[in-house]
């Protein structure tokens, strides 16, 4: 039996769990993952659908992931 996958979270949703996001990044980069398997997750998919559909209001995961990476080092 094929796997049901569930409706995909509202804009709405997306936008309570940003911080979520941005921190599950930050720990993503402290960790020492690449930028490729970081492009791979949840989270980076996420911080994505957000900037597509409201971009003056939130950055591009690329934005976050340099400002993040500088931030750490």
């Amino acid at each position: 039996m094929p796997e049901v996958q569930g409706q995909p979270p509202s804009i709405g949703e997306l936008e309570a769990k940003y911080s979520l996001y941005c921190k599950a990044m930050r720990l993503l980069l402290k960790e020492g993952r690449s930028r490729e398997a970081i492009q791979r997750t949840v989270c980076w998919s996420r911080l994505e659908q957000l900037h597509i559909c409201l971009p003056s209001r939130y950055k591009s995961p690329d934005y976050l992931y340099v400002v993040l990476k500088r931030d750490l080092a």
